[in-house]
């Protein structure tokens, strides 16, 4: 089953451990160190800040059973999709002071980690998808964070960079497996192989989590079909 790829790792634990790497990165930073450019196409390093500040909106509208309020919101915003949802996010906060923006992406995105452990691993909770487990959801933060950790360059230690990958390929196992793609994947102790229908190959884990989140450069050689089949987490 999928979620047997997932029993070993407490999202919970994962969640907390990325937002606290992302915050002693952010916290760090000077004002240059903002404007660099983001592994995230077309945004800088403050602007993936503004991106996780501004997706606490949809965090909290799941908590608070107010996703209907979110679509009014959107609708009056003229936005159509989640793509647009996440720009407008970031536009909106270009003009706010930097640590205005930081102390919110803090307020609100603990307030979404205790809340989301409190309901515990099994309990629904409304998504913009239909009702889906907390712990399920929670995995998608983890897997989001790191890939934004990653985009802005902040440091993981040596000694937790093996665990981190090794949960993050759970992840994305779980998340191709979840959406009944046609992707077949094996695993061994130290690579991971893949098929999709005249296309196969044979990754490194920590190059299979970078195709699952879209990370892969463009020149790394991976078939087109293979590349859209393992994009899997935001």
């Amino acid at each position: 089953m999928p979620e047997d790829l997932l029993r070993a790792y407490d999202p919970f634990d994962i969640f907390d451990a990325e937002a606290a790497r992302l915050d002693r990165f952010f916290s760090g930073l000077d004002e240059e160190g903002w404007r660099r450019p983001s592994r995230a196409a077309g945004w800088t390093v403050r602007d993936v800040l503004g991106h996780l500040a501004g997706e606490e909106l949809y965090n909290q509208a799941c908590l608070d059973g107010a996703l209907d309020d979110l679509r009014r919101l959107m609708e009056a915003e003229g936005i159509g999709d989640y793509n647009e949802f996440n720009e407008w996010c970031v536009r909106r906060r270009r003009s706010l002071p930097v640590d205005e923006v930081l102390q919110e992406w803090r307020d609100k995105n603990g307030d979404t980690r205790r809340r989301m452990r409190e309901l515990g691993r099994d309990t629904l909770m409304e998504t913009m998808a239909g009702p889906y487990p907390v712990g399920k959801q929670v995995f998608h933060y983890d897997s989001e964070y790191a890939t934004h950790a990653d985009d802005v360059g902040a440091p993981v230690p040596e000694d937790e960079s093996d665990a981190r990958t090794f949960w993050r390929v759970a992840v994305g196992r779980f998340a191709l497996a979840e959406q009944d793609t046609s992707v077949q994947v094996e695993q061994t102790a130290e690579q991971i192989w893949v098929h999709a229908g005249d296309a196969e190959a044979t990754l490194p884990y920590s190059e299979f989590v970078e195709a699952t989140v879209g990370r892969l450069p463009e020149d790394y050689g991976l078939s087109p079909r293979l590349v859209s089949a393992l994009r899997c987490l935001a």
